[in-house]
């Protein structure tokens, strides 16, 4: 496969209908804003959802969670023992060859050398990624409404209902996400980071909420509005990843009113000479 050839920048459009995009655990697992009030979605869970899309197209993960392990293995470090290699750049290159998501966005290796164990010695090689990504901020101010909820059933036996079976669910009545990021053409070069791998990654974000459903994300709560994906001349790019990012301008329409639609936002696109991107709906 041929190694990405041009720079890549693209934004996202997300919008959150009544539900919880990314809950904070130190906060009672309530959407993460920040003092401001804006929604945040953290680049990690982000990342996760790629990584979650790209299993789904037959992709082999190396940072899979449990429930969706499908190779069998329990941990990162029993995974990463399915590779041997004598040096550590050898490691990295049969690791990046073998998992999408290490040759995507990087990865550390950190683990125990078994043969070294008496020794307490390890290994830790690192992988630098190609794809970065941005934490996702809301355009407005979200509007947070949390629900009071119960179990019909206490968790252990009792002849009274115990204080477990009493809840709360948080959910954002609406928010508009901007997701931005960028691949890297020399990073990609080290990874041998494709143009397959390139077109992958836009599909998933595309697709980004397939197969993502939860009690905290209702099947269709979440969209990908729009994908915005430039697609540079060269390898170093003709424009700052921040520029072509500016380009993008969301805002509200009338700041008195509560948005409740991305009819209550304005998008406008700016120029930007020799570059244009390809817009994608969401489905």
């Amino acid at each position: 496969m041929r190694t990405l050839q041009h720079k890549i920048d693209f934004a996202a459009l997300v919008t959150v209908n009544k539900a919880n995009p990314n809950g904070d655990p130190l906060n009672g697992n309530r959407p993460r804003t920040t003092y401001q009030g804006f929604g945040e979605i953290s680049d990690v869970c982000i990342k996760r959802k790629i990584r979650n899309r790209l299993q789904d197209m037959g992709e082999n993960i190396f940072v899979q969670s449990n429930e969706r392990a499908d190779d069998g293995k329990k941990s990162l470090s029993e995974r990463a023992a399915l590779i041997s290699a004598k040096t550590g750049d050898e490691y990295a290159r049969l690791a990046c060859e073998q998992w999408i998501d290490v040759r995507s966005f990087g990865q550390v290796f950190a683990f125990k050398n078994k043969e070294k164990d008496k020794k307490g010695e390890g290994v830790s090689i690192s992988v630098r990624g190609p794809v970065s990504i941005h934490q996702a901020v809301s355009v407005s101010a979200v509007d947070i409404n949390s629900l009071q909820i119960t179990k019909s059933v206490n968790s252990e036996p009792s002849d009274k209902k115990s204080s477990d079976t009493m809840g709360a669910k948080h959910m954002i009545e609406f928010g508009l996400y901007v997701i931005k990021g960028s691949i890297n053409v020399q990073l990609a070069e080290k990874t041998g980071f494709s143009e397959e791998d390139a077109e992958k990654i836009k599909e998933s974000l595309r697709t980004l909420f397939e197969n993502d459903a939860s009690a905290a994300r209702p099947d269709g709560s979440m969209e990908v509005y729009q994908l915005y994906w430039w697609r540079h001349k060269d390898k170093t790019g003709q424009y700052s990843s921040a520029k072509v990012h500016r380009s993008l301008s969301v805002k509200q329409k009338d700041e008195s009113k509560i948005p409740e639609s991305v009819a209550d936002y304005e998008i406008t696109l700016a120029s930007l000479e020799g570059l244009e991107p390809e817009i994608i709906n969401g489905i």
